[in-house]
């Protein structure tokens, strides 16, 4: 076991921040990968390639919060049916998805991932303050795509 320098305390809250935090983003490369190989639709090279983009975001992210996890000795586990146990994010149907049916599933997939993580930016605050400056971080990303992914169907 890794010894943490978190009492106790600010140590669970926080796993079970960067627990939640790891679902996310793990879900999220996933769906955006699904969404990668089935979109169709006169934006489909676009908007294949800013999927690929927030694959990598969430990618780099996820194994940075799993880090952080262990770091303060707190087991990550982003294990598939972890994952699909725990997963919060809207799934798209088996089969080929419409540009405009991906964009609408990421604007709603990243807005609900951004309100996850202003909880856990405000339930980190006092607890850790360097594993809520992580979540800044990762939130200000998460959204900047959300507004590219929004003015894709303005």
């Amino acid at each position: 076991m890794i010894k943490s320098t978190l009492p106790e305390t600010a140590r669970q809250i926080t796993g079970i921040a960067l627990q939640g935090a790891l679902v996310d983003l793990l879900d999220l490369s996933l769906l955006a990968k699904q969404a990668h190989w089935t979109i169709v639709g006169p934006r489909f090279r676009s908007l294949h390639l800013q999927l690929d983009e927030i694959v990598a975001t969430a990618r780099s992210y996820a194994d940075t919060v799993a880090e952080r996890a262990s770091a303060i000795g707190i087991a990550p586990d982003g294990r598939a049916g972890s994952v699909a146990a725990s997963s919060k994010l809207p799934q798209p149907e088996a089969g080929w998805i419409a540009d405009n049916d991906v964009v609408s599933l990421l604007v709603e997939a990243l807005g609900g991932i951004i309100e996850r993580m202003r909880e856990r930016i405000a339930a980190t605050d006092k607890q850790d303050p360097v594993t809520q400056d992580l979540f800044i971080s990762l939130t200000a990303e998460l959204e900047k795509q959300h507004w590219m992914f929004q003015a894709e169907n303005r």
